[in-house]
């Protein structure tokens, strides 16, 4: 058919597929079900609309303790003129809830009332005097729940379409039901494929990779509604795979075959979908993603739906949020729902490739008044990014992206009452931030770190873009530590530096250090790789002044012009073997078993504009940088002095 990896604009390829279902009659609801009107039934879609059977009240009750009566026997009642009305003929005892006697229409509440004896005392049982007396008129259905109030027999109380809270099921047993007509929900197999995929638990060796994809593919269709199924890992064999997914066909609704979309040797899947059925489209214009495969598969008399998933984790999940979702909400007959959505700023420029629709995971906080979205990391096998990211921002098909400050439309996963409790530190990366993230989850805030290096965060606050930054600059004129940054990036923005901590910076390297490397000199030798860190950030500046000290030349160094961006990053480049050292924290290389030849101490802060210092996030920040439990785990990072943290350096 000529569709292999041949990428089709989205819209092209959901028309498509929207035709093919259509054509085999799956395009609508699915099917329904009867279910017991119980708990069970939360968050499952109506299959029919519920139209009430009852009222709801189905007599007129009383809606408050008192005197049932006739609203024209009060009339002309007041303060100076009681009326007294007889009990028994003119008023009978009512509790709330119960039905009215047939004459009557209004309740007096018994607090005013005096139920009196014969002799006009205080009756002993004031649920039966001799009589009442009132001191202000009654109206016509005071204080009475009218017959069909709340529901009237034959309204419609609920659509179909209809996703069940807890407050329905009552409203539905209120108007006569006992059982629900639900939508039934769509079986799901979610198929990994793989020679290179371990399960979840066993320990990876090098080229192995533990399969997660489906993992995340199932826990998505049941959210949407669906009954997912995950498959045990079939390999990149053709012949198994067909077998997989003819046996995942006969028992399911649709198939998620995940991996093997692409083009490469062991690609099978666009082969499997042809070899069982119909090959639509391979491959769509978007990113992450675009060799997303749309099919059908026989099965018997029935034709069964198959996506293709993308195997790296970002593409797979874009996939079931693209693909997936609208067609499980057709299936359930649920309108679709738009997600929710803000005006907010870019906090930097954002490229795209101009043929494809670019769906890109944001982080989202409120600085001020502005709403901002921090772009996260891009790369299709970036998990990280799917827990991290707030929304998504659509770069449509046709633009190249969108310049620094720019104002797009996120789609948002969160709600805006959680993102505006959300503290943005934008800067140089430390592990205490993370230790400073879970204090500050406890407290019912959130903390979005950005690591960009310290210049990068002074120039996000210049901009006004973070509440905070992580600094740790040294300025080569005076030996000192960010204070003199602060008036050259900051002249016109008010700042506060607090100390987070003193710390060690050395070299990490494999462990035994093999290649004997001792001090920044040993970088000059030919057979020693190193990894830097970004331009801009507080490592970089620090080593590049103590190469300047020693008389080494950078481009002396095997690796000098490869970068990280994190101390952590840096520490999986020497542990993989890309490198054979770096500079960076001792917690980072403890964290995975590398030695640390140390070699300086430096300070880090955290610079806190005067403008965000007293407003409760950051009064949260400052008062968890004098909790106890806190400060003792900075101090249980290896080579950390926190004598000082918290004190306000200017």
């Amino acid at each position: 058919m000529g569709v292999y990896l041949r990428d089709v604009p989205l819209d092209e390829a959901l028309r498509r597929f929207d035709e093919a279902l259509t054509a085999v009659g799956l395009s609508g609801l699915l099917g329904v079900e009867e279910a017991p009107l119980d708990d069970a039934a939360i968050g499952r879609v109506l299959g029919a609309p519920v139209w009430a059977q009852i009222s709801s009240p189905h007599y007129h009750a009383s809606a408050m303790d008192g005197f049932a009566v006739r609203a024209s026997d009060t009339e002309g009642a007041t303060t100076t003129a009681p009326r007294r009305l007889v009990f028994g003929q003119q008023a009978v005892w009512v509790d709330t809830g119960d039905p009215l006697p047939e004459w009557a229409d209004a309740v007096i509440p018994i607090e005013n009332t005096e139920p009196l004896d014969e002799a006009e005392r205080p009756a002993p049982n004031p649920r039966q005097p001799a009589f009442i007396r009132i001191r202000a008129a009654a109206r016509p259905w005071q204080s009475v729940r009218p017959m069909g109030e709340d529901i009237v027999a034959t309204e419609l109380v609920l659509p179909q379409g209809h996703t069940l809270r807890p407050a329905d099921l009552g409203a539905i047993a209120a108007c006569g039901h006992t059982r629900l007509v639900l939508a039934r929900q769509p079986r799901v197999a979610v198929l990994p494929t793989g020679s290179e995929l371990i399960p979840i638990g066993q320990l990876p060796r090098k080229g192995d990779i533990i399969e997660f994809n489906s993992v995340v593919l199932a826990a998505q269709v049941r959210q949407w509604g669906g009954v997912p199924t995950r498959f045990p890992i079939t390999p990149d064999q053709f012949d198994a795979l067909v077998a997989r997914v003819a046996e995942a066909a006969a028992t399911h609704d649709l198939v998620l075959l995940n991996a093997g979309s692409s083009a490469g040797s062991e690609d099978f899947s666009a082969r499997v979908v042809e070899t069982l059925g119909e090959l639509l489209v391979h491959g769509v214009a978007v990113r992450p993603g675009h060799p997303v495969i749309l099919g059908l598969v026989h099965s018997g008399e029935r034709c069964v739906p198959i996506i293709g998933v993308p195997g790296y984790p970002a593409s797979a999940a874009m996939t079931g949020e693209i693909f997936v979702k609208p067609l499980l909400d057709r299936w359930l007959g649920r309108p679709a729902s738009p997600p929710q959505t803000i005006q907010a700023k870019l906090t930097r420029k954002l490229a795209s490739p101009a043929g494809d629709d670019d769906f890109v995971r944001v982080a989202v906080g409120k600085v001020g008044e502005r709403w901002l979205a921090a772009p996260l990391a891009r790369g299709a096998g970036v998990i990280t990014s799917l827990v991290r990211a707030d929304g998504i921002v659509v770069v449509p098909r046709g633009l190249q992206g969108y310049e620094a400050e720019a104002e797009v439309t996120v789609q948002l996963y969160q709600p805006p009452q959680v993102l505006e409790r959300t503290i943005l530190v934008i800067g140089s990366h430390d592990p205490a931030l993370d230790l400073l993230a879970q204090q500050l989850a406890r407290r019912g805030w959130r903390l979005s770190s950005s690591n960009v290096g310290s210049v990068g965060g002074l120039l996000a606050l210049q901009r006004n873009q973070a509440h905070a930054a992580g600094c740790h600059l040294l300025d080569p004129e005076t030996g000192e530590y960010n204070a003199p940054y602060l008036r050259r990036y900051l002249p016109e923005t008010p700042a506060r530096l607090v100390t987070l901590a003193h710390r060690e910076q050395g070299l990490m390297v494999a462990p035994g250090n093999p290649k004997a490397i001792r001090t920044l000199s040993d970088l000059a030798r030919p057979e020693v790789r190193f990894v830097n860190r970004q331009r801009g950030s507080g490592t970089r500046i620090l080593l590049d002044y103590h190469l300047q000290q020693l008389g080494v030349a950078p481009e002396a160094i095997a690796g000098y012009d490869r970068e990280e961006y994190t101390h952590l990053a840096v520490a999986a480049a020497v542990a993989s073997g890309r490198a054979d050292c770096g500079l960076g924290v001792p917690a980072a290389a403890r964290a995975l078993g590398l030695d640390f030849v140390p070699l300086f101490k430096e300070r880090y802060d955290l610079v806190i504009p005067v403008a965000h210092f007293d407003t409760p996030a950051l009064v949260a920040v400052r008062a968890i940088l004098a909790d106890p439990d806190f400060r003792q785990a900075v101090a249980g990072l290896p080579g950390y002095d926190i004598s000082q943290m918290g004190n306000l350096v200017v």
